[in-house]
């Protein structure tokens, strides 16, 4: 039997492309809120577009930060996109209105960090970018140097605090690029990966990316 995946619909994110990426890995794909379905999934993805605090809302509301926390405590794999890899850090900060001061919003807590606006001449980022992967990285497996990723984003985990490690997971594996300044671009950190692209819209390099997640999941 192929691997079970659940998309997690949370009122954000491009369901129906993840849905339709991830059923070209061979997966048997669903889109569902329901959360029984989510936690029994072999793999979940949490995708997500738009602003921090609107996406962690829709998150809370269907109760998708529980879910993750129950998945990753039994060690059962989680894969984020964009603002699904954004929300799984401490906090976002976000400022809409000039004349306003920021809005922090706290996010899961299964990374250390802070979700901040890019320092870049323009945004958003979007567009085509290069990454810089560790050499024994499994999500880039396969993938060239100069292979490209679809990026939309105005805000990045700009710096990755080392010294906070989840005691439930092994160390992480950090991918950066570069749009003014560095950026964490995905994490691999045992049952728990997340990409701040989006692979579904990334062409053959990202069909790679979601084929090597699909493989780590457990088959019946």
């Amino acid at each position: 039997m192929p691997p079970r995946v659940v998309v997690l619909d949370y009122g954000s994110g491009n369901l129906r492309s993840a849905q339709r990426a991830m059923e070209r890995t061979g997966a048997e794909v669903c889109v569902t809120s329901d959360p029984h379905a989510a936690l029994d999934a072999d793999g979940l993805v949490v995708p997500g577009v738009g602003a921090f605090s609107a996406c962690m809302a829709g998150l809370k509301k269907a109760h998708g930060d529980r879910i993750i926390g129950r998945r990753l405590a039994g060690g059962r794999p989680v894969l984020g996109i964009c603002v699904g890899m954004q929300v799984l850090f401490d906090k976002g900060v976000e400022r809409a209105d000039p004349r306003a001061g920021d809005e922090v919003t706290e996010g899961c807590g299964e990374w250390p960090g802070t979700v901040e606006r890019l320092e870049a001449p323009i945004l958003p980022h979007m567009g085509w970018n290069t990454v810089r992967a560790p050499r024994d990285s499994r999500l880039f497996a396969g993938t060239a140097p100069d292979d490209r990723f679809y990026f939309v984003h105005s805000y990045a985990v700009r710096r990755w605090e080392q010294a906070f490690q989840n005691p439930r997971i092994a160390p992480p594996l950090v991918t950066w690029a570069e749009h003014g300044e560095p950026f964490v671009a995905a994490v691999e950190n045992g049952p728990l990966w997340a990409t701040q692209f989006h692979p579904e819209k990334s062409g053959e390099a990202g069909a790679r990316i979601l084929a090597n997640w699909v493989a780590t999941l457990p088959q019946a």
